[in-house]
């Protein structure tokens, strides 16, 4: 080192904070608004439009930011006001459409009514303003990689470097002792978050042991699960954290080269990114001689194709090197022999964003959050049947329940909790009986799923568990990169068979041909795809075999899912003369009008869609839907 980094990096934080104090103090009102991919597909840009059209239309100054998604991509497009002459703090507004934006700008900017029954949490009478950190969801969670998501701009280094960002990097590489970091990070019990949980610092440990010239990091961002963007959001939200931490890992094992790869359909995420690493590059925090201390990190980003097997780390690799990505059987392991034959760290985005508040705080501090076996916090997509789908940080052993009912709400329109899938396509599906299951590794395991990357599937009364494992093995078929033949055709067969079932084509000896198949195609797969693709059929058969019992013996889907062994009616008692608001949701021309001029529904027509008794009122419920079809009556179409 030819230079204190601390010093040199002293006047780049100067910079940073005059920057932000200059943009935050031009204008006193401060509006923000989430852009995260949730947001955008919410309508958070037109938002943005007719809250800017508003401002300049009424002559009002005020600074707009932008930020990421905070979690709660159920409020989506969500706005922040924060008018200080009102005498009131930061009011959090959710589902701000431009008509509602235009509203409550002219409203608290102009009459100073902040039009409270919009606001996230509406207070009864009397009540308290809650903080943010007081809304559903936030008072259960602890953030350590999402801390920052949703309140900082991630397009603006100045920010993050104001929050002590890079901090924890220049004072590492100014102590100069990579093995404290690594062996910091192995007291944390810091452990891959991208599904397997394999201890980190053991890895990192690995790579520094050995003397090769070219070492490389890797951030695996090929994040491919259905429902699952946890990945996404942090590289949206907060990418310098990220950054900071690849920086960290690259110094402690002594690797010069960092690759990120982002899954080429997160467009938003990889623009980010690159802006991120052009931004610290411009500050010297990455590239040749760092902050004048003669250490090099070069850090790239690489876009996937999208192959859902590339996540395996491998397969990954052959990808980078320009080869179709295939899992290849190990050892050596990547840390002996990974990227162009040399050794390398690869490790999930939420695992590098793990490694600044460890080292920051200290491994101590890391281990006392979590359990004894898996120290830390747990981030999950929430997605299917819950009231406040998003994303959640908590920690490590919460149960699924508490994290269900009391962080994300429960299941929506009162009705009975199922199942929840969780691990991703080729994680288990557990019963009720389960959600006192803590969420750690060795407990999801035992109970048979596992904690995968985060992507967690709620699912309610209305589920069929034998269409959902089909579903789930159709993704994970499609998937296979072909390598192994257990995977390769074995997945096939198994998907063959499901598809029968929920025809009504099932057999008896079905049941045993897919339990013998589920244990072949675990033992003989190369990698985890075909070990763990499984799963979902092996935990609905064991959990919920008497769905597949009335599929194959009865031709009858309980939850009326499967549209072959499903059909719709209209009660001609309930139905009302002169309501044809099911004739125009029909896609197909099914319904007709009876002689009573009460509506039918011709079978033969009928594509199963539910459009009917989804449009029938309230008040009518005419529309039946009946397992098996024979159970429909029959309704003859008037001649014309």
């Amino acid at each position: 080192m030819t230079n204190d980094p601390t010093e040199v990096f002293a006047g780049i934080k100067g910079r940073a904070i005059s920057n932000v104090n200059q943009k935050k103090q031009k204008n006193s009102i401060n509006i923000s608004i989430g852009k995260g991919t949730c947001g955008i597909a919410a309508g958070a840009l037109e938002t943005r439009r007719a809250i800017e059209d508003t401002l300049a239309q009424e002559g009002i100054e005020a600074s707009i930011f932008s930020t990421g998604c905070m979690g709660h991509c159920y409020a989506e497009p969500v706005v922040i006001i924060d008018n200080p002459d009102s005498g009131f703090p930061p009011i959090f507004y959710h589902q701000v459409t431009p008509g509602k934006a235009k509203m409550i700008i002219k409203s608290f900017l102009i009459d100073g009514d902040p039009l409270f029954e919009h606001m996230m949490g509406a207070m009864e009478q009397n009540d308290m303003i809650p903080s943010i950190m007081d809304f559903p969801r936030f008072n259960s969670e602890e953030r350590i990689v999402m801390e920052r998501c949703g309140y900082m701009d991630p397009d603006e280094i100045d920010e993050y470097i104001a929050l002590e960002g890079y901090s924890t990097f220049v004072k590492a590489v100014h102590e100069n002792q990579p093995d404290n970091i690594v062996n910091e990070i192995i007291e944390s019990g810091l452990r891959g978050r991208g599904g397997a949980g394999f201890p980190t610092g053991e890895k990192w440990k690995m790579v520094k042991a050995v003397s090769a010239p070219d070492k490389t990091v890797i951030c695996n961002g090929d994040e491919g699960d259905p429902g699952a963007y946890m990945d996404r959001n942090i590289l949206e939200g907060n990418p310098h954290q990220l950054l900071e931490g690849i920086a960290i890992c690259a110094f402690a094992v002594g690797a010069e080269k960092a690759v990120i790869y982002i899954r080429s359909e997160y467009p938003l995420a990889v623009e980010t990114v690159k802006k991120a690493i052009a931004q610290a590059e411009e500050y010297n925090l990455f590239g040749d001689n760092i902050l004048d201390t003669g250490i090099n990190i070069k850090v790239s980003v690489f876009e996937g194709s999208g192959a859902f097997v590339c996540g395996e780390e491998t397969a990954l690799i052959k990808s980078i090197e320009g080869k179709r990505g295939m899992p290849r059987y190990r050892p050596p392991y990547p840390a002996q022999e990974g990227l162009w034959g040399m050794p390398t760290v690869i490790d999930n985005v939420k695992t590098l964003s793990c490694v600044v508040p460890i080292i920051k705080k200290g491994a101590s501090w890391f281990k006392n959050i979590g359990t004894e076996n898996t120290s830390g916090t747990a981030i999950f997509s929430i997605v299917g049947d819950v009231t406040h789908a998003g994303l959640v940080e908590i920690p490590m052993g919460v149960s699924l329940r508490d994290l269900i009912f009391n962080v994300c709400g429960g299941i929506p329109a009162k009705k009975d909790f199922k199942a929840v899938q969780i691990g991703g396509p080729s994680g288990g599906c557990l019963p009720e009986k389960y959600l006192d299951t803590p969420i750690d590794f060795e407990s999801l395991k035992e109970a048979g799923a596992m904690m995968g990357s985060g992507g967690m599937v709620v699912m309610d009364e209305d589920t069929c568990m034998v269409n959902i494992a089909r579903f789930f093995l159709d993704f994970t078929q499609q998937e296979s990169c072909g390598k192994c033949t257990f995977c390769r055709i074995g997945t096939y067969h198994l998907l063959q068979i499901l598809d029968r079932i929920t025809k009504g084509e099932g057999v008896e000896e079905d049941i045993e041909r897919l339990e013998s198949l589920c244990e072949e195609i675990k033992e003989g797969s190369l990698c985890n795809l075909g070990k763990t693709a499984p799963n979902p059929i092996i935990t609905t058969l064991k959990y919920f075999r008497d769905e597949y019992d009335a599929h194959i013996k009865e031709k009858r889907c309980p939850a009326g899912m499967c549209r072959a062994l499903t059909a719709f009616y209209i009660d001609l008692k309930k139905c009302s003369r002169g309501c044809d608001a099911c004739v125009g949701s029909c896609p197909v021309e099914a319904i007709f009008t009876t002689k009573e001029r009460k509506k039918g529904i011709d079978q033969n027509l009928c594509v199963k869609c539910g459009e009917c008794m989804v449009a029938c009122p309230d008040e009518y419920h005419a529309v039946i839907k009946v397992s098996p079809p024979e159970l429909a009556p029959v309704i003859e179409r008037p001649e014309e």
